[in-house]
């Protein structure tokens, strides 16, 4: 069978190769349908875990190993080790005999005692090579150099709060469907099933620690569902009511859609240019036991979806670099380009100026997205009041990582 370190190790030659963590952890387990549930909750601990502490794993490498070894998948075993060693509970002997037994399975076998001496002597330097790696830049922050540089310029005072938001691990939020009961009934639920919980706000309740949604009462029936606290303001923003036209463009995987539809009686596409994203908004709207008119189509080309019939309320959940959920994506940091953004922002422009188009006089969209960087968020609403006189912004707000939420941008427009 093959080990929880090599598959770990799989997951960082897959993101070298520019791979989602998402995707990578997928395909393994199709490959490998004999693991255990066990083991796959583990590798993805282990992976997410390694992907997260990337730049501290190849500080400490090149501590202990200042030459780059030849066979990469062995510095790459090297870093899941080191990552058990320093972040998990795992016996530090059966880490150590693990890894030795994997590199003698990679280049003949030739750095079997390179692997042991290594680990072995982190063991012994564990503090003082911690404590040299938080004192770098890149290996304190985990996150790359000019990443961090793009934090500070926006972020001079927040930055280091934003960082250490994106590595802690994120909280379980909930959704309570007001269809079915309100925040203080639900609590009340879970209390009787001995689970700790609070109330946020509105409908919003955090859980004392995350639990598989088939545990949690009344999931399977709609009554609640898992949703960011700050991806739950979206559909409150757009200030819906009964009897309107909506779109939510870019819907899936269908969470802000099933909330628009808990708050009103709404006439209400769901436009995803995926075709099996859409399928899950689909799989939320039956679980919800709600209706939508479920499109595959890009936002932009508006003559391929559109009946030409004007929408009172537009959700503009644009794509984006997703630097506001690097706590539930880890790998988003390291997949990421400079040059990303300026590609992403042509692209929000032309989606933007397209959707317009489509909504009433008198109507309101909401440009939505999960970055918290200006190109994405305060300089694009600029942009498009310039190009859109007839466009009169109503509020904007940035929502920066933090305990209670994620990263999200949220700008209501009115059309006069």
């Amino acid at each position: 069978m093959t080990s929880l370190q090599t598959l770990a190790a799989t997951v960082l030659a897959r993101l070298d190769d520019g791979r989602t963590l998402t995707d990578t952890l997928a395909d393994l387990a199709r490959r490998h349908p004999e693991l255990p549930a066990s083991t796959r909750a583990a590798l993805q601990d282990v992976a997410y875990g390694s992907v997260r502490r990337l730049a501290e794993l190849r500080f400490v490498l090149r501590a202990l190993v200042p030459r780059p070894l030849p066979e990469p998948a062995l510095e790459r075993l090297l870093m899941v080790a080191i990552y058990q060693l320093a972040h998990t509970r795992a016996a530090p002997y059966a880490v150590v005999d693990g890894a030795v037994t994997e590199a003698g399975r990679l280049a003949g076998g030739r750095f079997k005692g390179l692997v042991n001496g290594a680990l072995r002597n982190f063991q012994r330097q564990r503090d003082e090579l911690l404590a040299k790696a938080a004192r770098d830049l890149e290996a304190g922050t985990n996150h790359p150099r000019w990443w961090v540089d793009k934090l500070k310029q926006a972020y001079p005072k927040q930055w280091l709060a934003i960082v250490e938001a994106d590595n802690s691990h994120p909280p379980m939020t909930l959704r309570v469907n007001r269809r079915h009961t309100d925040a203080d009934g639900y609590l009340a639920t879970l209390a009787e099933a001995g689970l700790e919980a609070e109330k946020l706000s509105g409908h919003a309740v955090r859980l004392g620690r995350p639990l598989p949604v088939r545990d949690l009462p009344g999931f399977a029936d709609g009554v609640v569902s898992v949703q960011d606290f700050g991806a739950q303001q979206a559909a409150l923003k757009l200030d819906v009511a009964d009897g309107q036209r909506v779109l939510d463009a870019c819907a899936a995987p269908g969470g802000k859609t099933g909330h628009l539809l808990e708050l009103a009686e709404l006439d209400l596409t769901a436009l995803d240019v995926d075709a099996t994203r859409l399928a899950r908004v689909a799989d939320n709207l039956d679980r919800l036991k709600l209706a939508a008119t479920l499109k595959a189509a890009d936002a932009a080309r508006v003559d391929t979806w559109w009946d030409g019939v004007p929408f009172d309320r537009i959700l503009a959940d644009v794509p984006c670099s997703a630097s506001g959920v690097v706590r539930r994506h880890p790998d988003i940091k390291w997949l990421r380009r400079p040059g990303d953004f300026q590609t992403l922002a042509r692209q929000q422009s032309a989606m933007l100026d397209a959707l317009w188009g489509c909504l009433a006089s008198g109507g309101k969209m909401l440009y939505a997205t999960c970055s918290i960087f200006p190109e994405e968020n305060r300089q694009q609403l600029a942009a498009f009041l310039a190009r859109h006189p007839d466009a009169a912004s109503l509020g904007d707000e940035t929502l920066t990582p933090c305990e209670r939420h994620d990263g999200f941008y949220y700008a209501l427009l009115e059309k006069r």
